[in-house]
């Protein structure tokens, strides 16, 4: 799960470019985790040191926040959460488990932890993702590649993308 997606959840006051619906549908999404659901998180614990720099680990005040307090809480649980190592490359500037394409040359190298994560877990997980649009840009190109991403917010995302001139193939 991308980060935006607890960012969302926490409303429109952390992520303004987040539609009412697309909030509801981060909190369900996070709620049905939370309830019946799995994540995915690295050993290295660099998914949830992101989670933990964009969201607030006391809880309060949004849903986002306590996603983020059990995330933290069942981190450890195996019922909750699958761990899985991912592999820095030699220059630190991506992983190991990330596919090797020249169309995925300019993704985002702070997001390849997630794709990563993905690949190397053995069911190969959907991403979540809510409003970041590198996502929706390079999706094609991560789905050739074995990697799902499940938008949350997709009319929102894709008219992001189209607002910087980035159409629907």
């Amino acid at each position: 799960m991308d980060t935006n997606v607890g960012v969302a959840a926490n409303g429109r006051g952390q992520s303004p470019q987040a539609s009412n619906d697309c909030v509801i549908a981060c909190v369900r999404q996070l709620e049905g985790i939370k309830a019946s659901g799995r994540i995915v998180l690295d050993e290295g614990h660099r998914i949830l040191s992101e989670y933990q720099e964009n969201l607030l680990s006391d809880g309060d005040p949004g849903d986002g926040d306590a996603f983020l307090k059990w995330v933290h809480d069942n981190q450890w649980n195996p019922q909750y959460c699958d761990r899985v190592r991912i592999t820095p490359t030699d220059d630190g500037s991506s992983f190991v488990e990330f596919p090797d394409d020249p169309e995925l040359a300019a993704f985002d190298r702070s997001d390849r932890k997630f794709v990563a994560a993905a690949r190397a877990h053995p069911d190969s997980p959907p991403i979540l993702n809510a409003v970041d649009t590198d996502w929706w840009i390079f999706r094609n190109a991560l789905g050739r590649n074995g990697v799902t991403v499940e938008f949350l917010c997709g009319r929102d995302v894709r008219e992001m993308a189209e607002r910087r001139g980035h159409r629907q193939p």
